[in-house]
């Protein structure tokens, strides 16, 4: 009875500890996943998604944004969108880019749905693939914004219920 009191403790502390840190581990890995694939897109060669962005954004801006200019705004947005997460800037208005951003990577999909896909729409490329991760990256900003306004996690339901009787 009292190792399962013991486990139960420990679980106890763990979900505190989990509501406590994980919004915030969240929202720093999200930053560095946006500064480090941002960053490569500065050095020619290190990204794999290079030229589709490219693609993308000369037919997105109807061949205003074309090239290497396009390749470093987009890099700059993303290293932007990185740091400002990385270290809780402008929440509200960072979410707002990274959905833009998030618009503009998901439209290869749909733009060219032949080097997304071997076999469409089951089979993604191995840029494909990389597009398509970005389900996580949308979700996990989605999370992000639920705090924004000070929102945060709960370990213990029973409290809220206790304050609020009309949560099931």
């Amino acid at each position: 009875m009292n190792t399962s009191r013991s486990l139960y403790n420990r679980d106890v502390a763990l979900t505190r500890w989990m509501a406590k840190y994980s919004i915030t581990l969240l929202r720093i890995s999200v930053g560095i996943v946006f500064f480090w694939f941002g960053f490569i897109k500065y050095f020619p060669g290190w990204s794999p998604a290079t030229e589709l962005a490219i693609m993308t954004i000369d037919t997105l801006t109807l061949g205003i944004i074309t090239g290497q200019v396009a390749l470093y705004l987009l890099a700059t947005l993303e290293v932007v969108i990185g740091i400002f997460l990385i270290f809780k800037l402008f929440l509200k208005e960072t979410l707002l880019l990274l959905a833009f951003q998030m618009l503009g990577t998901i439209a290869p999909l749909f733009l060219f749905p032949g080097d997304a896909f071997t076999r469409i729409p089951y089979a993604p490329t191995l840029e494909g693939q990389y597009i398509i991760k970005n389900i996580i990256i949308i979700s996990a900003a989605l999370v992000i914004g639920a705090t924004v306004r000070g929102g945060r996690l709960i370990a213990d339901p029973e409290k809220i219920k206790e304050k609020y009787d009309d949560i099931d």
